[in-house]
């Protein structure tokens, strides 16, 4: 057999890992039954994955089950064939990243004072004499989490270059990230292009809240996902990110710089202070600002069915991007908008109408009305215009596919600006 059916959905998602080689090892924590999960989302974004497995690791899963995910062989047992050092040593068809995961305790306290004992602690082991990256994800009780020994030995890792992934504290546990964590620090440890380095970019994305009483509000469907695969995106390149996000349900970027925001006011009033207090090269407007706000919020709770209509009077906000280039007019100006079943022209003329009202260089129009765009989902389907009117189609992909393929565009007019 030449090739595994299981490998079908390699780069169904998209390409960020395409031509990467990733060993995945698991170790002896329950959150191994996620290990086929990571797997699979791994190469549905282009990754060639190969399993190592510890001796405990196998009494949670079978071997089975990763040789079924990956459609690779699985490592279960060190032999002849030196399996840790064709994976990760010193040779040309060796990994570009060890990602473990999940990483009990004692594989973590393992790897940090150099024992190989495991087929795991020896892939990563020879892993860092070949100078490939390690990312660990660890899993496990929250007691074991909070051992001092264990933190000492977490912080040494991560002095000799290991990235630590999560986890989450809940029900007394410390959880293994949730997989659109994972991807997302994969993706931005294999990136290779560099080309934004020096570069302070601005980003807002995500709902705002405009209060009907101290309880009620009024609000949209955005989750905030798309802003931060664009400064995601961005992050990988090399740039400075300052991340401006309303009340979305979107897994934040570790390395920008953030701040939270609840109200328009608020969001508008963040934004023009950021502008003010230094230069921004790149400002990209992905969040959904609510539009109408009350004219006058009540102070209390409204008591629920006094009477048989609450009849509430709105006026609109401020537009946040309005704002931009009278502050900053040399900044690369890129806002985002919404629009709800139209035609693709229709879609292209409200973009030039927006570009034309703020003075934005690029402008990123969607159809959320269409299915498996925009709002609550991990995909998008973009038209991008610029000033000549012309327009880059980006059809239906993930998000941050979207990101990649709007900075390639950044770029081009970033290098054209010399």
């Amino acid at each position: 057999m030449t090739h595994h059916p299981s490998k079908d959905i390699v780069g169904s998602k998209g390409s960020e890992l395409k031509g990467k080689k990733i060993v995945l090892c698991i170790t002896g924590s329950v959150a191994a039954v996620r290990s086929s999960e990571i797997a699979r989302e791994l190469m549905r974004h282009g990754a060639e994955v190969f399993a190592v497995m510890s001796q405990m690791a196998q009494k949670i899963i079978h071997p089975y089950l990763m040789e079924w995910a990956t459609g690779n062989p699985v490592v279960t047992e060190l032999t002849g064939k030196i399996e840790h050092v064709a994976l990760t040593g010193k040779c040309k068809e060796k990994a570009d990243l060890v990602l473990v995961a999940p990483a009990t305790a004692n594989t973590i306290s393992k790897i940090a004072c150099g024992i190989d004992d495991t087929p795991v602690t020896s892939a990563v082991s020879t892993a860092f004499g070949s100078e490939t990256p390690i990312t660990v994800v660890p899993a496990m009780h929250e007691s074991m989490y909070r051992h001092p020994v264990l933190i000492e030995n977490i912080k040494k890792l991560e002095s000799l270059g290991v990235d630590f992934i999560g986890p989450r504290i809940e029900e007394g546990k410390a959880k293994i990230a949730e997989t659109e964590e994972i991807l997302g620090a994969v993706f931005h440890r294999l990136e290779e292009q560099k080309e934004l380095a020096g570069i302070d970019v601005l980003v807002t994305a995500g709902p705002t809240l405009e209060y009907i009483d101290p309880i009620r509000v009024i609000t949209n469907k955005s989750s905030g996902k798309m802003g931060v695969a664009i400064a995601e995106e961005a992050l990988a390149r090399g740039a400075q990110v300052t991340l401006i996000y309303g009340q979305g349900t979107a897994i934040l970027p570790k390395n920008a710089k953030l701040i939270s925001v609840e109200t328009t006011k608020e969001m508008h009033k963040a934004f023009v202070s950021e502008l003010k207090s230094k230069k921004y090269d790149i400002v990209i407007a992905t969040a959904a600002p609510a539009d109408w706000k009350l004219e006058k919020p009540f102070q209390r709770k409204v008591p629920t069915r006094t009477a048989p209509k609450l009849i509430l009077k709105l006026e609109p906000t401020q537009k946040v991007i309005k704002t931009v280039k009278k502050i900053s007019p040399n900044t690369l100006l890129i806002p985002f908008k919404a629009e709800h079943n139209l035609s693709d022209k229709k879609l292209v003329e409200k973009a030039v109408k927006l570009m034309k009202e703020v003075g934005a260089d690029l402008v990123a129009v969607n159809d959320v009305g269409r299915n498996g765009v925009g709002f609550g989902v991990d995909t998008n389907e973009v038209y991008i215009v610029d000033k000549s009117k012309a327009v880059t189609h980006v059809p239906l992909t993930t998000k941050r596919e979207v990101a990649k393929r709007l900075f390639d565009l950044i770029n081009e007019r970033i290098m054209s600006r010399g």
